[in-house]
């Protein structure tokens, strides 16, 4: 049965605004979500937000973050016709930005909508046909008529843009999709930890967060660390799965419905040195409280992503880094999906790890 709670906290976090650099909004309804679940809330420089449960020793403190943002795009120029070009944020399959629905956060909080388009089907040359067209050569439509009247909108260069999709259940089962599950599910389970939190007294200081910019880099995961001094740092996010056709099941071995992830290796050949080997003391605990509760999970080892593990993890004089990770279907579209049952999952595998959690 699905943990209506923990659906509703997704939904209302998936449905919000956040492309990287413009989190604001994600922000807020994250806000609102933990609203009486914490001792103290810190906004840091970047935007991250830190919502800090004390323990009985307030020093010794456990960090899982969720990164609040999501990939999208920037707008980089107005034709005279009003139509936008825009640029990606984030890491991109090109033929996902073509004929979507678009919206557009502007200055002053206003949101414009719009659609991407291209040569229609009808007059394509056979070489058309043949080739993806490049995000740079898209452009998005506001139903303007010229640059003056985009700019009316209160649309201008600089201006993020992201996916105008709401999240839903897929027939009333399990699974729900939506614009910006990565990682809006993983900040919905922190929400739903702390909620069974609430009432216990732990050993060791808690601080829930969700983070921004991991889509463009990663970018939060060190200064975090720096500022909060963690004996542990855990990456709450989702991962790839290989149980949909066209997927070889033996490069990404995760599947729906089976638990969570806990990470051993990740590494993006792209990027090159972003990755986090995690030391077997973090993995073999993690397991040990699945195995403890019969909680199920999957052991994960992939290749072309990455956390905000990886640069907590080489931050100050180094620290202890791993992950956990909800299986997604998907992955960087507008359709990603979840199963609840792993989201459940990942809720108690991180609930009794912190009741129990002693140190490593």
């Amino acid at each position: 049965m699905i943990n209506n709670k923990l659906l509703e906290t997704l939904y209302n976090l998936d449905n919000t605004f956040g492309v990287s650099g413009n989190e604001e909004e994600t922000a807020a309804a994250l806000r609102k979500e933990m609203e009486g679940l914490y001792d103290e809330h810190i906004e840091d420089p970047l935007g991250s937000q830190i919502f800090i449960k004390y323990g009985k020793d307030r020093e010794r403190k456990i960090v899982l973050s969720a990164h609040m943002d999501e990939i999208g795009f920037i707008l980089n120029y107005i034709e005279d016709n009003g139509i936008g070009r825009f640029l990606p944020v984030g890491y991109h399959d090109d033929r996902t930005a073509v004929n979507q629905d678009m919206v557009v956060m502007t200055e002053s909080g206003k949101k414009v909508y719009g659609v991407t388009g291209s040569k229609p089907a009808h007059i394509m040359t056979e070489e058309d046909h043949e080739k993806v067209i490049k995000i740079e050569d898209l452009y998005v439509d506001f139903g303007t008529t010229s640059r003056e009247e985009t700019q009316a909108l209160g649309v201008e260069a600089g201006d993020y843009m992201g996916f105008a999709r709401e999240g839903y259940v897929l027939n009333n089962g399990k699974f729900y999709t939506g614009k910006s599950v990565d990682d809006r599910a993983g900040c919905a389970v922190l929400v739903e930890a702390l909620r069974r939190l609430q009432d216990e007294e732990l050993d060791v200081t808690v601080c829930m967060v969700g983070s921004v910019q991991e889509e463009v880099g990663m970018r939060s995961g060190a200064p975090l660390a720096n500022r909060l001094n963690p004996e542990l740092f855990l990456a709450v996010d989702v991962t790839l799965t290989g149980d949909t056709p066209g997927v070889e099941i033996n490069k990404c071995s995760e599947r729906m419905g089976a638990g969570p992830g806990i990470k051993f290796y990740d590494w993006d050949p792209i990027l090159g040195a972003t990755g986090n080997n995690v030391p077997r003391k973090v993995t073999s605990a993690l397991i040990q409280t699945a195995k403890k509760h019969d909680i199920p999970f999957q052991r994960e080892v992939m290749t072309g992503g990455g956390t905000d593990a990886w640069s907590a993890a080489m931050s100050g004089c180094g620290v202890l880094a791993g992950g956990i990770c909800i299986p997604q279907r998907y992955m960087h579209t507008a359709v990603g999906t979840v199963n609840m049952d792993d989201m459940e999952y990942t809720v108690q595998l991180l609930v009794n790890f912190l009741k129990e959690y002693k140190g490593l």
